[in-house]
């Protein structure tokens, strides 16, 4: 069976306090996890500014990130 790549990338971010609590809650009024909000709110920023990659075709079909 062919292994499957992995669609996301972990990194760490350093937050200062108030902003974390500020999402934290922004999350929670949203029903969201902190993680889901944060992705969120940066593929908003990327939509608004133009900046969303592109989906590309794969050989076998299937839409894929044209960022690998």
């Amino acid at each position: 069976m062919a292994k499957k790549e992995n669609s996301t990338k972990s990194f760490v971010l350093r937050v200062d306090a108030d902003t974390m609590a500020a999402i934290e809650k922004w999350a929670a009024d949203e029903f969201r996890s902190t993680n889901g909000q944060l992705q969120w709110i940066i593929s908003e920023a990327l939509r608004k500014s133009g900046r969303t990659p592109k989906k590309r075709r794969t050989a076998d079909g299937e839409s894929g990130d044209a960022t690998r």
